[in-house]
């Protein structure tokens, strides 16, 4: 039998070593999830870009598509990834608008995403998180879960080498030639977006 000084001195043993493990286990988490090296990053994980806009159904899912041809056609499936979603969550579920996917199809891309609204553990989870518009932007920055988080966000248009363009325009109300002006400036940014991802990471 144990006496209550020992079963005390025990008991003070087992709570230092378990705060001692979780600490050890938080730490290493937020470390993973801080690191901003490219090559850092790839030793345990993917390079992971989320593209966000307004309804998730024209600009950021049209981004997602473009950016995954040039990691296929690069052969970096295994260390990029990318994803999108929208700052409003009405479009849940739904395929890309009919006419972006017709465009983007006409070029070659295939637009087979499915809505989602953005949230903040996306901020946990991807290394970049691109806007469309200065107000996808400002929504990011008011959602992102620390300043820490606020780091990771981009603009669209400050990877654009052909276009003076400040934001990617909504081409919802646009009509046919707007998705084609928008694809034209996806692909531009997409371009260069993937080449600064893809020189960080060798």
């Amino acid at each position: 039998m144990k006496s209550a000084d020992e079963k005390e001195k025990l008991y003070l043993s087992l709570q230092r070593l378990t705060e001692n493990t979780i600490e050890d286990i938080v730490n290493r988490s937020v470390n993973h999830k801080n690191m901003n090296n490219h090559n850092d990053l790839n030793i345990n994980n993917k390079y992971k870009v989320l593209f966000v806009c307004l309804g998730n159904i024209c600009r950021s899912p049209a981004a997602q598509g473009i950016f995954e041809h040039f990691v296929r056609e690069n052969g970096m499936e295994d260390r990029i990834e990318a994803d999108s979603a929208g700052t409003y969550g009405g479009h849940r579920g739904e395929l890309p608008d009919r006419r972006m996917r017709t465009a983007a199809l006409y070029r070659g891309f295939a637009l087979t995403h499915r809505s989602r609204p953005v949230s903040s553990l996306d901020f946990l989870d991807f290394d970049l998180v691109i806007a469309m518009d200065d107000q996808n932007y400002e929504d990011l920055m008011h959602l992102a879960p620390s300043v820490e988080a606020t780091h990771k966000i981009r603009r669209m248009a400050s990877y654009l080498k052909n276009s003076r363009m400040t934001y990617i325009p909504d081409p919802y109300y646009m009509g046919s030639e707007g998705f084609g002006m928008v694809l034209d400036l996806l692909e531009d940014a997409c371009k260069n977006l993937f080449d600064e991802i893809k020189e960080g990471l060798q």
